[in-house]
């Protein structure tokens, strides 16, 4: 029988604070539900099931009694919190592999991460902890239109994250507590930036001559600002905020020759990055970016 004593104090310490904790899988999954307990049931309420592993993060308690035997029940599987409201967090799930260190400090720079508990994850990534503001937090990974950029996901209402001493099933390393950290207040941009994005429509192209015009050898200014526009609108996620830093470099030297002005170029990229579902941050940053690049303030 495995050694459930290694978890099971952890657990037992988590539920102690108040974070409702469960078990998952080796795999990280939820445990597959029992043939009694379908999730469908008409009525069934998944917060109230007595099962030990059903239902994923509604199998989440604060109970001793419970939580002992829920680990015990899947010794060797992943220990888990349920984020959000239950346990009064909301964590910053920072992957470096898909670009999540950049996105990081940038997130650092503009001043919305201070430092907080942390957790240095068993595939090297990073789990920030800050506290829950109270309202709706929704999780973002793989949700159009929301998380803070690529590599840096929202775990909050309705997530869950892996919880130290778990080891990663990959790598074989433990997930581990950064010592001496408290987590913190989530500060007000942070929990705006969070909130969904609503998509904006398609951007609309500036036809007026006194706007766009043929000038400095460019014979077709708006074939060539559509397709600067398309370029961004079409590009593929990983590759968005580097298409349209491109295309704000392309579109720069369109308002170098006056074939357009520098506010309808900037409206223009803007749409056109909101489209692809990018962040006004990122948006900025890569007009910027591209502006400079070709000696214009933006």
């Amino acid at each position: 029988m495995p050694d459930t004593s290694a978890l099971v104090i952890p657990a037992l310490t988590y539920a102690g604070r108040g974070w409702p904790v469960f078990m998952l899988a080796r795999s990280k999954r939820p445990v597959a539900n029992c043939p009694d307990c379908p999730t469908d049931a008409a009525g069934h309420d998944r917060e109230a099931c007595p099962c030990l592993t059903c239902h994923g993060f509604y199998a989440a308690s604060t109970d001793p009694d419970r939580v002992t035997a829920i680990v015990t029940t899947v010794p060797t599987g992943q220990l888990a919190l349920r984020t959000g409201a239950p346990s009064g967090t909301v964590v910053i799930d920072v992957d470096p592999a898909h670009g999540g260190r950049d996105t990081m400090n940038a997130l650092i720079a503009d001043g919305l991460l201070p430092p907080t508990a942390y957790v240095v994850t068993g595939s090297g990534g990073l789990h920030l902890y800050y506290r829950h503001p109270g309202q709706p937090i929704s999780c973002s990974q793989g949700k159009p239109g929301q998380g803070l950029g690529p590599g840096v996901d929202v775990k909050a209402d309705g997530g869950y994250v892996v919880l130290p001493p778990s080891v990663h099933p990959r790598t074989g390393r433990p997930y581990r507590w950064a010592p001496n950290r408290d987590m913190q207040e989530m500060p007000p941009a942070l929990v705006t930036a969070c909130q969904p994005v609503t998509p904006a429509p398609p951007p609309t192209l500036p036809h007026s001559p006194t706007t766009i015009r043929a000038a400095g050898g460019i014979s077709c200014p708006d074939r060539l600002l559509a397709a600067h526009l398309d370029a961004v609108a079409s590009a593929t996620e990983g590759a968005r905020r580097t298409t349209l830093y491109g295309a704000a470099r392309g579109v720069a030297r369109m308002v170098k020759v006056d074939a357009i002005s520098r506010d309808d170029a900037i409206a223009a990229l803007t749409d056109a990055g909101r489209q692809a579902e990018q962040t006004d941050r990122d948006i900025r940053a890569a007009i910027r970016g591209g502006f400079r690049a070709e000696g214009l303030a933006a």
